[in-house]
Parts: structure tokens; C-alpha cells; sequence
């Protein structure tokens, strides 16, 4: 008979697959864990600022709108400087009283349009003055979140050169150890990790002290007491045990531990 491949071994070579797998990983999620919050932070910075130039660049396109306004307004002035000089000249050529009145009404009229323009004007001008306070805020505030970007960029970079080589060199092996074990074993393996918090998938069991005898030896992933009878199982490998209480794949304690 043909001796069997590592993915037909026997319960005890896919356990120590297993193990080893989880031992590849687990300093994978060490080196991840160096990095910290830094890639979610500098995402967060990154973020951040693209919302403040967005405001940055609506800011000034408010601030051009209120100084076409006021233009616009000036122009419509001079119009109606324009309309009253003509109704004057006109008045000089009235021929009763009636057409007087009636080009002094649009005299009037005019000056009133030229207050209200004045008025609108300043008031626009007001605007502007509160909307550039705003901007020098919003700018000063992009450069201060870009500053910070760029320290927490510095500090990633310098941490990723230090550990990318290491992850690199880990995630081959894991890779590499993935295809020496039954693809069910992998896929529950894997699931395991994802719903973990600390990515322990496959545990050790903690032996107990001569002191905890009594207590009994506990999955090294929760902690919770494993039943004697289990016991024996882990430790001849003849079956592949999952914790009771969190679902973790058990091992035998070894000397080297996760």
C-alpha cells in the first residue's frame, strides 16, 4: 500500500500541521500588532483631510459667488447713476408739470434701487469677511492634520521596513503550510481565527499546577476546565478534540508555546 500524503496523514501529523500553522500565524498577528492603530489612523487622517479640502474648495467657491454679487451690484449702480443723469437732462425738457413728476418718480425709484444695492453690497461684503474666517480656520486646520498624516505615515513606514520582510517570509510559510493540510481542516481552521479575537484557533491545554491539581487541566484559549475523559484524547492525538466552551482545536501542551 502507498504511504499515505500529509493531507491523508494520520489525526496526529494534522494536528501538528495544525499547530503549526497556528504558531506561523500567531507571529504574524504579533508583527500586525506592532503596527497598532497606525494604518487605521493614518486612513482616518487621510480621510480627514480630503473632507476638509472639500470644504476648503466649497468655502471659496461661496466667497467667489458673493463677489460676483457684489459686481453684479456695481454695475447695476452705475445703470441706475446712468438713468438718473438722463432723467435730469430730460427734466430740463419737460413741457408740464405732470412729466416732471414723472421723471423725478423714476429719479427717486433709481436712487432707491442705488441704497438698496449699496446696502446688499455691504452686507455681501460682511459675508465674505465671515466666510474668509472660516477658510483661515479650515486651512489652518488642514495643515495641522496634514503635519500629523505625515508623522503618522513616517512612523508606519518605519514599521512596515522593519517587519515587512518578516511578514513577507511568514505569509509564504503559512501559505506553504495551508496546502500541506486538508482543505475542511484549513476552512475550519480559518473560521476559528476569524471569530477569535486573539486569532487562536488552535490551543494548547494548559497543564494544571501540583497546587490546582484538584481544578484539572484547561483549554489554553478560554480557560474553561477540560473534562478528564477528553484528556487522554488530546494527549494520544487519536482524534482531533475542539474545546467544549469555545470551539478551539486542543493540542497537548509542548515545551515551546504559542
Amino acid at each position: 500500500m502507498a504511504a499515505a500524503t500529509k493531507k491523508e496523514g494520520t489525526i496526529a501529523e494534522k494536528l501538528d500541521a495544525l499547530f503549526e500553522l497556528q504558531k506561523i500565524d500567531s507571529e504574524i498577528d504579533r508583527i500586525r500588532t506592532i503596527r497598532g492603530e497606525l494604518p487605521l489612523e493614518v486612513q482616518s487622517l487621510e480621510d480627514e483631510i480630503i473632507g476638509l479640502n472639500t470644504r476648503v474648495s466649497k468655502i471659496n467657491d461661496e466667497i467667489k459667488e458673493i463677489e460676483t454679487e457684489i459686481s453684479d451690484r456695481k454695475i447695476a449702480v452705475k445703470d441706475a447713476e446712468g438713468a438718473i443723469a438722463k432723467y435730469k437732462e430730460q427734466q430740463n425738457n419737460v413741457r408740464n408739470n405732470r412729466e416732471f413728476e414723472s421723471l423725478s418718480k423714476e429719479i427717486e425709484f433709481q436712487e432707491l434701487e442705488i441704497k438698496l444695492h449699496d446696502k446688499k453690497s455691504k452686507e455681501a461684503k460682511y459675508k465674505i469677511d465671515l466666510k474668509k474666517e472660516t477658510l483661515l480656520e479650515a486651512v489652518e486646520r488642514v495643515e495641522m492634520k496634514q503635519g500629523d498624516l505625515d508623522g503618522k505615515k513616517a512612523e508606519l513606514e518605519a514599521i512596515v521596513s522593519e517587519t515587512q520582510k518578516d511578514e513577507e517570509k511568514l505569509m509564504k510559510a503559512s501559505d506553504a503550510a495551508k496546502k500541506n493540510i486538508d482543505g475542511r481542516l484549513v476552512f475550519a481552521y480559518e473560521r476559528l481565527r476569524t471569530n477569535a479575537k486573539n486569532g487562536l484557533a488552535v490551543v494548547q491545554v494548559i497543564r494544571a499546577s501540583e497546587t490546582q491539581e484538584k481544578k484539572g487541566n484547561s483549554c489554553g484559549g478560554c480557560f474553561n476546565k477540560i473534562p478528564p475523559q477528553r484528556q487522554l484524547d488530546i494527549v494520544t492525538k487519536k482524534k482531533i478534540i475542539v474545546c467544549e466552551h469555545c470551539g478551539r482545536i486542543l493540542v497537548p501542551q509542548e515545551t515551546t508555546e504559542i
